[in-house]
């Protein structure tokens, strides 16, 4: 019986770029998961929290809290309190921008998993293709000499580097799945966040306004 390390090098010279692309992949997958879990806060409770300190009028204190908080809300409700005595317009540019910009540094890296997880199988079929081409000489070269022991051998250590793709491949896709919900999950958040300010600072900030936008929970 094979060990892991025999079967690895029993695949042929593919199976090193393969495992260095599977590195690559786990390497951006918990980076990007760390960096999401961190950014990950509780919106709703967040921004109640900023509404209480502008009905105070304690623009700086809300400020402050934004600046103490990380994450891609804090960021994009601080633009809104900096731009609260701007225009409706201007406002509304500010934090759209704002918000592009956190959606862009959270996605980032998520879309290049899946562009690897497209390479693997191909990596993984050029080894195949590879490891026939060996059969093939050596038959060429053995003509009906050639037992089916050798040749049953050469196929499987072709195959190899095949099913080594298609595992990367479905553990990056799981990956770029997962990653893309919890981004969607902030997505929404964000907007959200950011539609609530804005109406919010429109409206003067109403002392008696409470929560909130279809779609959240109401505060009681």
């Amino acid at each position: 019986m094979q060990n892991a390390i025999d079967i690895f090098i029993a695949g042929g010279p593919m199976m090193y770029p393969l495992a260095l692309l599977g590195l690559i992949l786990a390497i951006m997958f918990f980076e990007r998961l760390l960096y999401l879990h961190k950014g990950q806060i509780r919106a709703i409770e967040f921004v109640s929290g900023i509404k209480e300190s502008l009905k105070k009028r304690r623009l700086l204190e809300a400020i402050t809290i934004c600046d103490e908080s990380f994450g891609p809300v804090p960021r994009v409700v601080k633009e809104a309190l900096i731009n609260s005595e701007s225009s409706p317009e201007v406002l509304s540019q500010a934090v759209n921008a704002a918000a592009v910009n956190q959606f862009a540094l959270l996605s980032r890296r998520i879309s290049s998993m899946a562009t690897l997880a497209k390479i693997a199988p191909l990596l993984g079929l050029m080894g195949t293709v590879l490891g026939f081409l060996e059969i093939f000489s050596a038959i060429s070269d053995k003509g009906s000499f050639i037992s089916v022991s050798e040749l049953s051998l050469g196929i499987y250590k072709a195959l190899i580097s095949t099913a080594f793709g298609l595992f990367v491949a479905i553990a990056g896709w799981i990956a770029y799945s997962y990653l893309n919900s919890r981004l969607k999950v902030l997505s929404q958040d964000i907007d959200w966040a950011a539609n609530e300010m804005m109406l919010f600072i429109v409206r003067k900030m109403p002392e008696k306004e409470d929560l909130y936008i279809e779609g959240k929970e109401k505060k009681q």
